[in-house]
């Protein structure tokens, strides 16, 4: 299989080192020309994925249309506020034939964007002419980098309107220590992988206010909540949301030391600006954004997302995390499920 991956940072980088273990011919392309001729000088990226050498037959360039000339499959993975750039980008680069003639695009970034509040798979059949959902797989779970590269055992579930397709990512992309299932709801998995990272915000707010379990607990639980209301109303199937992509990615995201989204939430609970604690990360943290398309896209379907609505004041706002906590606490009492 010959496959391109769009984005190097560090989940594109484990998925290339991944996918060379199968023997899949592997091209990655880097926006930044300075960062792909580290990359490729170095086989290494030293701050996004330090300790994982990436091999050497791994082509790595910053010239988009030779990677998709070169392959069947592309992998998505720049970040979600810059999906629609670069498809933008790819199109502008590459014939409309040559498009035609990949045969998967795999969505691995995580996020909705602000302006049009779309998921990332709608960004890509918005942008891509002639493409359909059949063509489209978006993969997600508990995957952390860091984790995945050094092939400590790692679960997550590839979704798509094609069954066949979602199969032959599963057969391809599994190995030992990377299982993958299928799932017909593509929608859940990504609004699933897209608001979890706003609850794990949260769940480090918790961390840096110097909460517990109990509260890290009802978090979660609550979290879930939200995201499956959320889901309901845009068709995606609950169960979704009780799987790897939902608890799984969810737990994964709110507890690891390796979290940049629960990172964030500790920085603003210790007094930062949002601004001040975006200068200290050296990483995207996918949840700041999503939790702003999360609060917009809540408002314009109705849906009460309070957790959503809290990290959002708080991050775009200004409001004191204390208050923002409390406000969660004392709001009118319901029954668990409505």
């Amino acid at each position: 299989m010959k496959v391109g991956i769009l984005g190097a940072g560090s989940w594109a980088i484990a998925l290339s080192v991944l996918l060379h273990n199968r023997n899949h011919k592997i091209s990655m392309w880097e926006f930044n020309k300075n960062d792909a001729d580290m990359l490729r000088s170095n086989r290494e990226h030293p701050v996004k994925l330090p300790g994982i050498k990436i091999p050497e037959d791994i082509f790595i360039t910053n010239d988009i249309e030779t990677v998709a000339k070169c392959s069947e499959y592309i992998i998505c993975a720049v970040p979600s506020q810059t999906m629609r750039s670069t498809m933008k980008l790819l199109v502008k680069s590459v014939g409309e034939n040559d498009l035609q003639k990949i045969m998967g695009w795999v969505m691995v970034a995580k996020g909705i964007e602000i302006e049009s509040l779309c998921l990332m798979t709608d960004v890509l059949l918005e942008e891509i002419p002639g493409l359909d959902t059949d063509k489209i797989v978006a993969l997600s779970g508990p995957s952390h980098a860091e984790e995945v590269s050094r092939e400590i055992p790692s679960t997550i579930v590839a979704a798509s309107d094609n069954h066949d397709l979602a199969v032959k990512i599963q057969e391809e992309f599994s190995t030992e220590s990377f299982r993958i299932y299928t799932s017909s709801d593509m929608r859940g998995v990504e609004l699933a992988g897209s608001i979890k990272n706003v609850i794990a915000v949260a769940a480090g707010i918790c961390d840096g206010l110097g909460f517990g379990d109990n509260t890290k607990g009802a978090l979660l639980t609550r979290g879930i909540a939200e995201m499956m209301r959320l889901g309901r109303k845009m068709g995606a199937q609950e169960a979704t949301f009780s799987g790897l992509a939902g608890i799984g990615d969810l737990i994964t995201t709110c507890i690891s030391k390796h979290s940049r989204n629960r990172q964030m939430g500790e920085l603003i609970a210790s007094g930062l600006t949002l601004e001040q604690a975006l200068e200290k990360m050296t990483m995207v943290a996918e949840g700041v954004q999503t939790t702003k398309s999360a609060y917009l896209l809540s408002e314009k379907l109705g849906i009460e997302m309070p957790i959503t609505r809290e990290v959002y004041k708080t991050l775009f706002q200004g409001k004191n995390a204390k208050i923002a906590t409390r406000d969660l606490m004392v709001r009118e009492l319901k029954p668990e499920w409505w």
